[in-house]
């Protein structure tokens, strides 16, 4: 009963997961949906196909029951799983990530929470694992990522949230207030905190 429990619950946080990451897509440009928001190239677009790749592998090659998308192998991975090349399209990618669940959902429904696994990518000694390792493992991956694309929204247009049902209108206003408040909590606590006379050595 209590591994039914488990596979549960993990999966469903997963499926929740997955939909909120294609979410953070909604109502975006081309342009913004692939372009890199961070130092290190990091875009929406991009988190997508990602994760999408990760499923795949976790949960088709680690089990013996390979994808049957065309994949590029895990040893020749280079990057480019974490951006979307001119000639991709995001259907095409949304299209991938959904095809990606199914064969996942497939996997974790025949499979029991102990099924043996082996993630060849894996150092020793962890390589030889089971299915409940590789779902609180994609699962982990899945939220990580997931988050990302939170603060890269929020960042592009201000919007934010886990479902589109719980999304509410823009309060600019109180916004504008919360962040000074923030913002003059910090200039305050700064000059105490980086003075000569809060370091250990003069104390």
């Amino acid at each position: 009963m209590i591994d039914e429990f488990a596979k549960d619950n993990l999966h469903g946080r997963l499926r929740r997961d997955r939909e909120a990451l294609l979410w953070k897509l909604d109502g975006l440009s081309e342009y913004d949906v692939r372009r890199p928001l961070t130092a290190t190239g990091t875009n929406l677009l991009g988190l997508v196909k990602h994760v999408a790749t990760v499923e795949a592998w976790y949960f088709g090659e680690v089990f013996d029951r390979p994808s049957p998308e065309p994949l590029r192998r895990w040893q020749d991975s280079d990057g480019s799983d974490l951006w979307a090349t001119e000639d991709e399209t995001r259907d095409q990618i949304i299209g991938f990530y959904r095809r990606t669940w199914e064969h996942s959902d497939a996997t974790i429904n025949e499979l029991p929470l102990d099924a043996p696994g082996h993630v060849p990518w894996w150092p020793e000694p962890y390589p030889n694992t089971n299915l409940f390792a590789v779902m609180v493992h994609v699962l982990s991956e899945s939220v990580r990522h997931a988050g990302h694309a939170d603060i890269l929204r929020e960042g592009l247009d201000g919007r934010t949230g886990l479902r589109a049902e719980h999304e509410k209108q823009i309060d600019e206003e109180a916004r504008a207030a919360y962040c000074a408040k923030i913002e003059q909590a910090a200039r305050s606590a700064a000059p105490k905190v980086d003075s000569p006379s809060s370091s250990p050595a003069n104390g």
